[in-house]
């Protein structure tokens, strides 16, 4: 639980989430922008990450990995320092976003949030182009939100038609 810097009750509490496991709710209404927690946990590199949640051991998707930059990633697990903002959970309408300021990772309110509501923001777990359908599954969202795109990864890339010869819009030709 979060008391506010201003010694008002808690911004948020720690419980039982619909959407997954354990979530973070709104104590209180959260105005939009406002600062809630810090993204805290052990300070690993991408080898160290990849060899603590090897993908290939698991039944299915669980870890408390956060991508500070290109060297550094924060392992939110609890028992490895993370704190409450490791049990905010995934949804494709989030009311959240994670902002990385210096070296720090705070999340922040996109939208005023009413008392109970959970928190939650998008993970948008990076594409390889590999075998993206079988990460899609493996990486599934259990958000309910109505534009629910069905996983936790980041929206595929729309591909862009190529206009050819011909193509585009009909108009002012000779006959």
């Amino acid at each position: 639980m979060s008391t506010s810097g201003n010694g008002r009750e808690p911004l948020y509490v720690v419980r039982r989430s619909d959407i997954h496991g354990t979530g973070v709710f709104a104590a209180r209404g959260i105005r939009k922008g406002t600062r809630i927690v810090e993204y805290t946990g052990e300070r690993i590199d991408n080898d160290e990450a990849d060899r603590r949640y090897d993908e290939a051991d698991m039944k299915r998707h669980h870890t408390f990995l956060f991508t500070l930059d290109r060297k550094t990633v924060i392992d939110g697990a609890i028992g490895r320092g993370g704190g409450d903002a490791s049990y905010i959970n995934h949804s494709c309408e989030p009311n959240c976003e994670a902002v990385i300021t210096g070296r720090r990772i705070y999340i922040h309110a996109l939208t005023t949030i009413q008392p109970g509501t959970e928190l939650a923001y998008d993970y948008q777990y990076e594409r390889t182009g590999e075998n993206d359908g079988e990460l899609e599954k493996f990486y599934y969202c259990r958000c309910g939100a109505p534009s629910c795109r069905g996983s936790i990864m980041k929206p595929a890339k729309k591909k862009k038609r190529k206009k050819g010869k011909g193509s585009g819009k009909r108009g002012n030709s000779k006959k």
